[in-house]
């Protein structure tokens, strides 16, 4: 789920979705306006599930879109491969999440773990 605002309400910390995908905001900076234009603003962002550096300019007036990111927990329920299984504590839906390089020593079957989720993707927290 998404929803609308303006560029000039932005701040680095907070979420954008840069084509299609839902970002951390790293970096903004704002123009002053010209004799002949509104004021502008790059904004920098890394994207919260694929690591990709993406950048827009906007004017400030501008609408976009906010993904709303959710962290939940979750409990493992059994670990095959890489891949772990996931029940959600709160609506009991299960589903799976592959596990990363740097969590794979950590994880373990019966523990609960943080997630998020946005825009219908999920990864650990």
């Amino acid at each position: 789920m998404k929803e609308q605002t303006e560029v000039g309400k932005l701040k680095e910390g907070r979420y954008v979705v840069i084509d299609e995908e839902p970002c951390k905001i790293v970096g903004m900076a704002v123009s002053k306006p010209g004799k002949h234009g509104a004021a502008k603003a790059r904004i920098d962002a890394i994207g919260i599930f694929d690591g990709l550096k993406r950048s827009i300019v906007q004017p400030v007036s501008a609408k976009v879109y906010v993904p709303i990111v959710e962290r939940k927990s979750g409990q493992v329920i059994s670990i095959s491969g890489d891949v772990a299984q996931i029940m959600d504590v709160k609506d009991y839906a299960m589903f799976e999440l592959s596990v990363p390089e740097e969590m794979r020593s950590r994880i373990e079957v019966g523990k609960e773990y943080t997630y998020i989720e946005s825009m219908g993707k999920r990864k650990f927290d």
